[in-house]
């Protein structure tokens, strides 16, 4: 059953991918973002890991695709359904995702001491720990972060909104 679940996830995040790309609307291609990375979640579900599931969902889903489409409300000017010109060198980019395609593969297939860890994964309270090192040891660039990311959005509207020049 899980097999059939990763079959069904993976095609629905690699076309919601393609979405992204080929879509002539910006704003399609945000939910076409959220869409990929919320069958990215369900993946990481498949490979019990909970917690990095629900921060893809929180954080990517939900937050850097909020952000994107401000950000694309608030700075796009003129007509929306022409957003995304169309590419004339697409096939180049095809070309060069097929060979970075081709040489992850043939660095995953040929080399086999990666996939072992050197003492088994004993983590138990892995989101206790996560959490405590967040909240305590990493604190400081949590909060870095954050307001960076406050800054950020600032800049944006002040952007969108246009800034009078005195003369």
């Amino acid at each position: 059953m899980s097999t059939v679940v990763f079959f069904i996830f993976a095609i629905m995040a690699v076309a919601a991918a393609w979405g992204v790309v080929t879509s002539k609307n910006i704003v399609h291609s945000a939910l076409f973002l959220a869409l990929s990375f919320i069958g990215v979640a369900v993946l990481y579900v498949l490979l019990n890991a909970e917690f990095i599931a629900a921060a893809q969902i929180l954080v990517y889903a939900g937050a850097v695709t909020i952000m994107i489409i401000f950000a694309v409300m608030l700075t796009l000017r003129g007509d929306i359904n022409e957003s995304s010109p169309e590419n004339k060198k697409w096939g180049i980019g095809a070309i060069v995702a097929a060979l970075v395609f081709v040489v992850i593969g043939l660095v995953i297939l040929t080399n086999s001491d990666w996939r072992v860890l050197p003492t088994p994964w004993t983590g138990v309270d892995t989101v206790k720990d996560l959490s405590a090192l967040l909240l305590q040891v990493y604190v400081v660039p949590f909060e870095a972060a954050a307001i960076l990311l406050t800054f950020a959005l600032i800049g944006a509207v002040i952007l969108a909104k246009g800034v009078k020049e005195n003369k």
